[in-house]
């Protein structure tokens, strides 16, 4: 009995912490990264009490701010961004997937996870694979594995890219496009974009989203190729990123029918939703999520990771040149 009150005492305390931690993620106080870091004490430390909600929740959570960040955004600015970054992500989105499964093979990872990670890391990241996983009729294991590898290395990203950036005197627009086809989550993107510059932002936001819609052609490709997957047999659709559309009625209707005050609002709740984005995506790398992810899927993000990162920063800094 004792010891059942002992329990109950210490998931109410945890629960506790957990939701003045959610709190203080939603005040001006915090940086992305800060609420990232929090995150990680939180999983490491103390547990996150409602673990099971936690992918369903930053899913919601990311998308809701990103069309809120739409209230923000100019058209024609957007379309600019979003025409400068097309070849950059059609090329890009090719080698990744293609040097990705080729090391893949190579350090023998199976061919389900390899394909999800280099696929995350080519596209959108959590986005990606949650969209790849039921066309290819991914074990929970390897979904695991490629979240946790990914997430890993999004959290670093997080970090490293502004230090980078103002070290080789990026401009924001370079850095925008940088970190939208390099840095595998949007939520990641739009933290290391909006702490560089507002330009950086927008064109951030606006080519990582178009890139985001490469998950339907891949994904199709993906049930190709993987024979007697679910989509072969009708079981399987491919999950396409609705969300996107919205992005682009809010910028719309940012241009056409400005309201200022209430776009300020908006575009404030927004990054306050994406910081409270990246302490979920924190506390839900726990310990298990981090001993499931193992050496060689977590080596081969790495690679193709550095890789994409460091053609990608040679490319935009020769535009400038």
């Amino acid at each position: 009995m004792d010891t059942s009150k002992v329990l109950d005492r210490h998931i109410s305390i945890r629960q506790m912490v957990f939701a003045v931690a959610v709190l203080f993620c939603l005040t001006p106080l915090v940086t992305p990264p800060l609420a990232l870091v929090l995150g990680l004490i939180i999983a490491l430390f103390v547990g996150h009490p409602f673990l099971h909600l936690n992918h369903k929740a930053t899913h919601i959570l990311l998308q809701v701010s990103v069309v809120g960040l739409g209230f923000g955004m100019n058209a024609a600015t957007a379309l600019k961004a979003g025409r400068e970054g097309f070849l950059f992500t059609v090329v890009s989105i090719a080698g990744t997937l293609g040097f990705g499964l080729l090391l893949g093979f190579w350090m023998k990872i199976d061919k389900k996870t390899s394909l999800l990670i280099s696929g995350g890391t080519a596209i959108c990241g959590g986005s990606a694979i949650a969209a790849l996983a039921p066309v290819i009729r991914a074990e929970e294991r390897q979904v695991s594995v490629a979240l946790g590898a990914v997430f890993i290395l999004n959290s670093v990203a997080l970090f490293v890219f502004p230090v980078v950036g103002h070290w080789l005197g990026l401009s924001q627009a370079q850095f925008g496009l940088w970190s939208a086809i390099a840095i595998h989550d949007t939520s990641s993107v739009v933290g290391a974009a909006g702490r560089y510059g507002p330009e950086a932002l927008q064109i951030a936001t606006t080519v990582k989203l178009a890139r985001a819609l490469w998950i339907i052609p891949v994904s199709l490709l993906a049930a190709l190729f993987f024979r007697g997957g679910a989509a072969r047999k009708g079981g399987a659709k491919v999950k396409v990123p609705y969300f996107i559309g919205l992005f682009v009625l809010a910028i719309l209707w940012n241009t056409w029918v400005p309201m200022p005050a209430v776009s300020h609002v908006i575009v404030g709740a927004s990054h306050a939703g994406l910081t409270l984005t990246l302490f979920l995506i924190g506390s839900g790398l726990s310990r298990q999520v981090l001993r499931q992810t193992g050496v060689r899927p977590l080596v081969q993000g790495v690679i193709v990771w550095v890789l994409i990162a460091g053609a990608t920063l040679w490319a935009v800094m020769g535009l400038a040149g």
